[in-house]
């Protein structure tokens, strides 16, 4: 955790520039020391992509730009939402944070992660790559966060300790763990669960010690957290597509030189797409090996996907109005 006087010198120094630079004469290339937290563990994708721009950043500039990794959130105390809040307001420089996340700050969030909007990595590669990207990256700047580019945490797939869900009568009234946003809750709602928020870092023990049944998450969070050692059953069906957000303090951003800030957007971009290619790589070697664990996996048919697509409809006849038309119709259109 930051303390109190970090905290202002990061302030003092244009968040991260050291003071040295700030006095230094004559437009010469600031030093910049920098924290960036990522949700997951250093065994994730998430966190090699980060690597990968923290050491990009240092060899193009000879060190002057230095980026401290923090995984599972320790610079927001394993809170996700407290990570996204202190990137907008510049207490943390950079992270790699779910559109979930977001939520907090902006509900229109919400719309990427609509349910069984996208069926394949193509339609979602054609919308990020479009309209409905150029869109998110104009919401985050209202918060005050520049967008380097778009990861990907995946479509998230249901895990549970009590039976194999093949349809939402297979739900009903067991207690799953859900990112704290408020489609989500309605959404579990929906499908006749009993829908739990809490911070991710808490997800593993309260599954151990049975405080909750299940939880939803992409392939990639579920295997690098081990979350087969205390889930018995998966249920892959792609119900909701994750997009990450690599994100720096938009303030920070635009305090840089022009050269600075191109350095960042094309290496960002760099890391970004590094990361969505290397979770789509092994997600399959990922499931083999859940099974391999001795987890039981299940893919729904399509007239099982259709019942609970059919199901969870409320969710969009609540939310078009909260997300606006025109966002929707960007993430909708192919």
């Amino acid at each position: 955790m930051i303390g109190l006087s970090a905290m202002l010198l990061l302030g003092a120094c244009g968040g991260g520039a050291s003071s040295e630079d700030e006095a230094s004469a004559g437009g010469e290339a600031k030093n910049y020391d920098l924290k960036m937290s990522v949700t997951v563990a250093d065994s994730s994708t998430w966190y090699e992509a980060a690597e990968k721009l923290k050491n990009d950043l240092a060899e193009e500039t000879d060190g002057r730009i230095n980026i401290e990794l923090y995984a599972n959130e320790q610079l927001s105390g394993g809170d996700s939402g407290k990570a996204v809040e202190g990137l907008s307001k510049g207490t943390i420089d950079l992270t790699f944070n779910s559109t979930i996340i977001y939520s907090i700050l902006d509900d229109r969030f919400g719309v990427a992660s609509a349910p069984f909007l996208f069926s394949t990595h193509d339609e979602v590669d054609q919308v990020f790559d479009g309209e409905g990207g150029k869109m998110l990256k104009d919401i985050l700047a209202e918060k005050g966060v520049h967008a380097l580019g778009y990861g990907e945490n995946g479509f998230r797939q249901l895990t549970n300790s009590v039976k194999e869900v093949k349809g939402p009568e297979d739900l009903s009234g067991m207690k799953l763990r859900i990112p704290g946003i408020t489609m989500y809750t309605d959404l579990f709602r929906e499908l006749g669960t009993d829908p739990v928020t809490m911070t991710f870092s808490e997800v593993f023990t309260s599954l151990q010690q049975g405080t909750i049944d299940g939880q939803e998450n992409p392939v990639d969070v579920i295997y690098s957290s081990k979350l087969n050692e205390v889930q018995d059953y998966m249920t892959m069906w792609n119900y909701s597509y994750d997009p990450l957000v690599l994100g720096i303090n938009k303030k920070l951003y635009d305090s840089m030189s022009e050269e600075d800030q191109e350095l960042f957007d094309r290496l960002g971009k760099e890391a970004a797409e590094y990361q969505v290619k290397i979770a789509r790589e092994r997600e399959a070697e990922q499931i083999e090996e859940l099974k391999a664990a001795g987890m039981k996996l299940y893919e729904p048919t399509e007239e099982e996907i259709s019942a609970f697509r059919e199901t969870v409809q409320p969710v969009y006849e609540k939310y078009e109005d909260i997300w606006g038309a025109d966002l929707l119709k960007a993430f909708q259109e192919r």
